[in-house]
């Protein structure tokens, strides 16, 4: 190690406080990644890794592109910064229309934000404020999904389904209730049955029963649930979920904050399942990560009370919207048509789950489950009986042993068990057969270096 990397471990170690990492002795091995291109990056000792995880699912056009650092430069040459209070500038209105014309059905009102957990908190906020104008204040209440992650600002916290990263911070914001997820491979309703029958989105309106329907604003859930491992809603799960919350008159909050922006195939992944939700929120591939930007995409419906009315939705972010960030999401945007990047996603997924459920073979991999280029392998004791591994066992196996062993062979992922052990995947936008072959690689000698590690069979 040269004298340089050796002063910014140091450093590291001493002042920089990471996001969701231990103030210990793991500090040591920290990677400090220095330089990316197309899907690799490289940290400052000259190691190469493929980015199978597009930085945290940001990462859609790849890294590296010359033409949105230029379009950051350019703007910020002009105009650097200037807020949306009460202000506009040109690119905020550009992007704003051009994502309204990209949006489902009849989402044509943009909020801005800086983050996914910002846009999060704006819907439930909008949606207090909402039913407060239009007479109904007793709804307030947010129904999510067990295990669902929607961001770590208090409000957006507080719909999120991980006991592990609320009980630090309880007590949160009441008004929460938790439903079933889209987890057919553990289903407590009908994984045992031949075919889903949806039990898991009428679990769902039973809480909202709970709950007393009237005191229910919105549902929140994601088109492809993250947390858990890629949970894949089943054939009609939102169509009913839709059709649920028309009859109780609740708004459905489509939370795309990973699934937005091609990662699913299209540029929302409503559009993959076809459905239309009354807000949308997004983030991380709006930018692919060149700067941060997110957006709350709002049904005309919910913007009407606020509409020449005088009535003003009283929340805002000083950074939201901010001129370099738009700047360099309409070049994104560019980069997305000019490529055809959701063609490319769907012209490939097959070739990518191919390449993972190859993996199937061994033992220790108990399902390939996603679409798009967004997947999760769920890792098991036992394939035949699902068993699982003991809470002990998981830390060894993800953190003690793949965690670094994947990132040796040179491969970016998550190895995580919010919910049981899994790997997920979520490469670039513009990746393609030899990643897959070197993810596939790389997966099979460390899962094989695992079971033995573990003395598995």
């Amino acid at each position: 190690m040269t004298d340089e990397p050796t002063r910014l471990h140091r450093l590291a170690k001493r002042h920089l406080w990471g996001h969701f990492t231990s103030l210990h002795d793991a500090l040591d091995q920290t990677r400090i990644i220095e330089r990316g291109e197309g899907c690799y990056v490289w940290d400052d000792e000259g190691n190469r890794y493929l980015d199978g995880l597009a930085g945290l699912f940001v990462s859609q056009v790849g890294h590296g592109r010359p033409e949105l650092a230029a379009a950051a430069a350019d703007q910020a040459a002009t105009l650097g910064y200037f807020p949306l209070w009460s202000y506009a500038h040109p690119n905020a209105v550009e992007l704003a229309a051009r994502l309204a014309a990209l949006a489902p059905g009849d989402l044509n009102r943009v909020f801005f934000t800086t983050g996914g957990s910002e846009a999060v908190e704006s819907a439930w906020k909008l949606a207090r404020q909402y039913f407060r104008v239009t007479g109904q204040p007793q709804r307030h209440k947010v129904i999510s999904r067990h295990l669902a992650y929607h961001g770590t600002s208090l409000g957006a916290l507080s719909i999120t389904g991980l006991p592990s990263i609320r009980t630090p911070f309880e007590p949160l914001v009441p008004g929460t209730a938790k439903a079933a997820n889209t987890n057919r491979y553990r289903c407590p309703h009908c994984a045992a049955a031949p075919a889903c029958t949806l039990a898991c989105a009428d679990d769902i309106e039973h809480v909202i029963e709970r709950e007393g329907p009237d005191t229910v604003a919105a549902v929140f859930v994601e088109p492809v649930q993250n947390s858990g491992g890629c949970f894949v809603p089943p054939d009609g799960y939102f169509a009913r979920l839709r059709e649920i919350c028309d009859r109780h008159g609740i708004l459905l909050v489509s939370d795309e904050v990973i699934c937005a922006y091609g990662r699913l195939g299209h540029l929302f992944g409503s559009q993959r399942f076809d459905y239309v939700p009354d807000i949308i929120t997004s983030a991380k591939g709006l930018t692919s990560g060149y700067a941060p930007l997110g957006a709350m995409i709002v049904s005309d419906r919910l913007a009407e009370p606020f509409v020449g009315t005088g009535e003003m939705f009283l929340h805002g972010f000083t950074f939201a919207g901010h001129p370099v960030s738009c700047a360099v999401a309409l070049a994104n945007l560019d980069i997305f048509e000019r490529e055809d990047l959701c063609g490319h996603v769907r012209a490939n997924e097959a070739a990518f789950r191919s390449a993972l459920e190859d993996l199937t073979d061994l033992p220790i991999v108990g399902e390939v489950r996603g679409c798009g280029y967004f997947y999760g392998i769920e890792l098991v004791r036992d394939p035949e009986t699902r068993a699982t591994f003991s809470p002990e066992e998981s830390d060894h196996l993800l953190r003690g042993f793949l965690s670094n062993r994947l990132l040796e062979l040179g491969l970016i992922c998550r190895a995580d068990d919010r919910g049981e052990p899994v790997i997920q995947l979520a490469p670039p936008l513009v990746a393609g057969p030899d990643q897959f072959d070197e993810i596939n690689t790389v997966l099979r000698r460390a899962l094989t270096e695992a079971m033995a590690e573990l003395d598995l069979r």
